[in-house]
C-alpha cells in the first residue's frame, strides 16, 4: 500500500513538473513579433520590416497656346482683305492628357520587430516578392521614378517683328540760310539740307503689303512657268515661303504652341477615401496655379474604394499579450482595389483601378509558415 502510495506522489509531481515546463515554454515563444514603437527595445539581431505604403505619381500634360498681333494687324482688312486676325496677346491654355502610375515605399507608421531565440524560418522573403511587406534597405525597396520635363519655349524671341520694309525712313531736301558779313553788312546765302523723315505706320504697312503681294505675284509665275530661270530644287521655294509667311504674321500675328508636363505625387491616406480632394487648380488663361487660387477652376482626385477586405477579421493595435496564441505571427498588410477618379468642372479627365495598400487590411500569417511546403 505504502508503494503505490509512493508511485502515485512521484506521477503527480512529475505530471506537476512537466505541465510547468510547458507554461515556461509558452511564455517564451520562440518569435516575438511587435510593433515598433517608442517603448521597444531593439536588441541585437532583431529584424525590422515595415509595411508596404501606396504613392501615386501623376503626370498631367498641358498645351499651351500664345497669340502675338502683328503689327499691322488694324491693316490687315484694308490691305490684303484678311479677317479675324489676331488683335491682342493672348495666352490659352488645354489639358491633354492625364496619366497615374505607383510605387510603394515603407510605411512610417507600420514599422515591426522580429525577435527569435533560435534559427528563424518564416515567409518573410516570400512575402517581400508579393509586395506584402518590405524591409528597410532602400537599394531593395525604393523603385526610381523618372519625372518627366516639359520643354518650355522661350516666347521673348518671338515678339520682335521684322517690320518687312526696305526703307523705314523718307530723305527730303530743304534750303536753309546762313548769314555772312560782307564789308559792312550781312547777307543770306542758301544752302540744302537733307533731313531723314521716319514713315509713319501707315505707310510702313503699305510698304509691306505691297511687297507681300510681289512674293506671291513671283511665287506663282516660278510654279506656272512665266519665269526664265526655273529653280533646281526646293531650297528657292522653301525661301520664298518663309518670307511670304513673315510677311503675312505682320498683318495676322503670331501663334507658338508648347507642351508642358507637369507632375504631381500624391499619398492615398485611408481618411480621404469618399472624399474630394484638389490636386491643383486649373486656368485657362494662366495654366496650373496654386491649390488657393480663387479664380481657377480646382482640379478633384477622388478615391473610391470598393472594400474588397472588408470582411477580413482587423487586427488589434494593442501590444499583444505573451501568452496570446498570436504573439508570434506575422504582421502583413492586403491592397484593396480602389476606383480613381479625376475631374474638372464635372468632366472626367481620367479613371482607373489601382491596389492601394494603406486602404486594405492589416492580417496576421504564422511566423513558421513557409510557402510552397
Amino acid at each position: 500500500m505504502k508503494t503505490i502510495t509512493r508511485i502515485s506522489i512521484f506521477l503527480l509531481l512529475a505530471i506537476i513538473t512537466a505541465s510547468c515546463f510547458s507554461k515556461k515554454k509558452l511564455a517564451e515563444p520562440a518569435y516575438v513579433i511587435t510593433p515598433l514603437s517608442d517603448t521597444v527595445t531593439l536588441r541585437d539581431g532583431s529584424l525590422v520590416y515595415a509595411l508596404p505604403m501606396t504613392v501615386f505619381t501623376i503626370n498631367v500634360e498641358m498645351e499651351r497656346c500664345l497669340e502675338i498681333p502683328g503689327p499691322y494687324a488694324k491693316y490687315a482688312d484694308d490691305l490684303l482683305g484678311l479677317k479675324n486676325v489676331i488683335m491682342s496677346e493672348e495666352e490659352h491654355w488645354f489639358i491633354k492628357s492625364i496619366s497615374v502610375s505607383s510605387h510603394e515605399e515603407a510605411d512610417p507608421s507600420e514599422f515591426y520587430v522580429i525577435e527569435s531565440n533560435n534559427l528563424f524560418q518564416t515567409n518573410v522573403l516570400q512575402l517581400k516578392k508579393e509586395g506584402l511587406i518590405v524591409d528597410i534597405n532602400p537599394e531593395s525597396n525604393f523603385q526610381d521614378v523618372s519625372l518627366p520635363v516639359g520643354k518650355e519655349i522661350n516666347v521673348n524671341q518671338f515678339r520682335s517683328f521684322d517690320l518687312g520694309s526696305d526703307e523705314y525712313y523718307q530723305s527730303q531736301n530743304d534750303t536753309a540760310f546762313r548769314r555772312v558779313r560782307v564789308d559792312s553788312s550781312y547777307i543770306r546765302i542758301p544752302y540744302i539740307v537733307e533731313k531723314k523723315k521716319k514713315l509713319t505706320t501707315d505707310q510702313l504697312a503699305e510698304r509691306a503689303a505691297r511687297r507681300l503681294m510681289d512674293i506671291r505675284d513671283g511665287k506663282i509665275m516660278i510654279l506656272t512657268g512665266e519665269t526664265n530661270v526655273f529653280p533646281q530644287n526646293e531650297a528657292a521655294l522653301n525661301e520664298i515661303n518663309r518670307i511670304e509667311k513673315e510677311y503675312t504674321e505682320l498683318f495676322v500675328g503670331k501663334s507658338f504652341v508648347e507642351t508642358r508636363t507637369f507632375t504631381y505625387q500624391f499619398i492615398p491616406h485611408k481618411e480621404l477615401a469618399d472624399k474630394h480632394i484638389t490636386l491643383f487648380t486649373f486656368s485657362e488663361g494662366t495654366g496650373p496655379e496654386n491649390v488657393i487660387s480663387k479664380t481657377a477652376t480646382p482640379v478633384i482626385l477622388e478615391l473610391i474604394p470598393e472594400q474588397k477586405t472588408k470582411d477580413l477579421t482587423i487586427i488589434s493595435r494593442e501590444q499583444p499579450d505573451p501568452s496570446s496564441p498570436g504573439y508570434d505571427k506575422l504582421y502583413y498588410r492586403i491592397p484593396d482595389v480602389v476606383n480613381l477618379k479625376i475631374s474638372m468642372d464635372g468632366e472626367t479627365l481620367y479613371t482607373s483601378r489601382k491596389l492601394v495598400y494603406q486602404l486594405g487590411e492589416v492580417m496576421q500569417l504564422p511566423s513558421n509558415y513557409i510557402l510552397n511546403k
